[in-house]
C-alpha cells in the first residue's frame, strides 16, 4: 500500500493546573491531545493527527498543509523593564 507523508506544525504547552502537557496543531482545527510527558504528548498527538487526516480523506476533504512561510518560531525572549 502506498503511503504519503505530511508535515504538521504542533504546539506543546505545559498544562497550568495539571502535571501534564497539551498539544494542538494550528492548521488542524479541533485536533488536539495530551500526555504526562512531552514525549507521550507527541506520540498521542501523532495518533490524533493520523485519525484526523484519515477522517478528512474518507470524507473526500483536502488535507491542509502548512507552507514553509506559515511556520512560526517559538522562542524565549528576555525583556528588561526598568524597576
Amino acid at each position: 500500500m502506498e503511503q504519503r507523508s505530511y508535515t504538521f506544525p504542533i504546539i506543546i504547552e505545559k498544562e497550568p493546573e495539571d502535571p501534564g502537557y497539551f498539544a494542538h496543531s494550528p492548521i488542524l482545527p479541533g485536533c488536539f491531545s495530551d500526555g504526562l510527558t512531552i514525549e507521550e504528548t507527541r506520540t498521542n498527538m501523532r495518533e490524533a493527527i493520523q485519525l484526523y487526516v484519515d477522517m478528512l480523506i474518507e470524507r473526500g476533504e483536502p488535507v491542509p498543509e502548512a507552507a514553509d512561510s506559515e511556520l512560526v518560531l517559538v522562542e524565549d525572549l528576555v525583556v528588561a523593564i526598568p524597576a
